[in-house]
C-alpha cells in the first residue's frame, strides 16, 4: 500500500442472490467490519421484501451503513450516494475497523474504482427546459440538436434511450462543451476512492444454482407479504420514484396490482412469480456483463464453496 493511502476497502459482489449477505456478515464478524451497503434499493424505506434487504437481526450482528436513508417518494442520485459512501468509509476507519463493501448495483460500485460523475453543473431551469422540449419536439429532435452540438459524431450514445439523450444533452449545453470533450476531460479525473486501497471479491453460482436460488428468493418474497408491501409502498409514493417503482419485484407486482384479475387467484400469483424470477435472470445476465466489462481485475470465487478465509 502506498504512502498517500488512507486504507484498505474490501469490496463483495456478485449477482442478485448469490449469497452476498450472509458471507459479508460472516466475514465482518470475523474481522471486526462494518457494512456498507453498494445496492441501490435499500437506501429507501419499506422497500425491505423485494430488496431482501439485511432484516434488524442481520444489521444487530454487523453495523450497516447506507441503508434507509430516504423515504421512497425521493430519487437517489450518485453525487449523493458517493457523499455518504466517503463520510461512511472515513467514520470506520477512524474507529480502527475494516470496510466491506457489499452490494451489487454495478453504477454505484463503480464509484469505489474511478470517477462515476463530471463537475459539470446542470441549472434545475436547464434541465426543465429540456425535459419540456422532449415532451412537445419529441426525441429525435433532441438527438438532432445533440448532432448539431457534437459535428464529431455521439459517440457510443444509445440515442434511443430518452433518458441518456436528455443527460447529454443537459451537459453540453450547460458546459458549451462537446461530448467528447467531456469525456476526455472525465478520463482524467480521480475517482471518489483513489486515495485508498480497493481490494474486490465476486461471488458467483452455477447457472442452474442460482435460477434455483432465485426461484425460492421470490417464493419467500411472496409468502413473506411483497404485494402487501408495494401496496403501502405505493400510498407512501413509490410511483413517483422512477428508478423505485421500476425495480425488479416492484414493478411487477405494481402491473400485477393494476391489472382486471384482481381477484388475485394462485393462478395469477404464479403469473406473478414466474415474472419476476424471469426479469430476475435478466438482470443476471446483465449484471455479469458489468462486472465482465466494467471491474477491474478482480477475485472470482465459488459462493457454495467460499469460506470467510477465501474473500480476501
Amino acid at each position: 500500500m502506498g504512502d498517500k493511502m488512507k486504507g484498505l476497502i474490501h469490496v463483495l459482489t456478485g449477482p442478485t442472490a448469490v449469497g452476498k449477505t450472509e458471507l459479508a456478515l460472516r466475514w465482518a464478524e470475523a474481522n471486526d467490519a462494518e457494512i456498507v451497503s453498494c445496492d441501490a434499493l435499500l437506501f429507501y424505506r419499506g422497500m425491505d421484501i423485494g430488496t431482501a434487504k439485511p432484516t434488524a437481526s442481520e444489521r444487530a450482528r454487523v453495523p450497516h451503513h447506507l441503508i434507509d436513508l430516504c423515504p421512497v417518494h425521493q430519487g437517489m442520485d450518485i453525487t449523493h450516494y458517493v457523499a455518504q459512501a466517503q463520510a461512511a468509509v472515513t467514520s470506520i476507519a477512524a474507529r480502527g475497523r475494516r470496510v466491506l463493501v457489499a452490494g451489487g448495483s454495478g453504477f454505484y460500485l463503480k464509484s469505489f474504482f474511478g470517477p462515476v460523475a463530471d463537475n459539470v453543473a446542470v441549472p434545475a431551469a436547464l434541465r426543465a427546459e429540456i425535459a419540456a422540449e422532449l415532451v412537445t419536439a419529441g426525441l429525435a429532435a433532441l438527438v438532432a440538436e445533440l448532432g448539431r452540438l457534437n459535428p464529431r459524431g455521439l459517440g457510443a450514445l444509445d440515442v434511443d434511450n430518452s433518458r441518456r439523450v436528455t443527460r447529454a444533452l443537459e451537459r453540453c449545453r450547460a458546459s458549451g462543451k462537446t461530448l467528447d470533450v467531456l469525456a476526455a476531460e472525465f478520463a482524467q479525473m480521480p475517482g471518489p476512492f483513489a486515495d485508498w486501497e480497493v481490494r474486490c471479491t465476486r461471488l458467483e453460482r452455477a447457472p442452474a444454482e442460482l435460477e434455483a436460488r432465485i426461484a425460492r428468493r421470490v417464493d419467500l418474497m411472496l409468502a413473506e407479504g411483497l404485494i402487501d408491501e408495494v401496496q403501502r409502498l405505493r400510498a407512501a409514493g413509490l410511483e413517483q420514484n422512477l428508478s423505485a417503482s421500476r425495480a425488479i419485484g416492484y414493478r411487477e407486482t405494481l402491473a400485477w396490482l393494476a391489472a382486471d384479475n384482481a381477484s388475485k387467484s394462485g393462478e395469477a400469483l404464479a403469473g406473478l412469480a414466474a415474472e419476476i424470477c424471469q426479469n430476475t435472470r435478466a438482470l443476471v445476465k446483465k449484471q455479469r456483463t458489468w462486472f465482465r466489462n466494467q471491474l477491474p481485475a478482480h477475485r472470482e470465487l465459488a459462493a457454495d464453496s467460499a469460506t470467510v478465509a477465501d474473500l480476501f
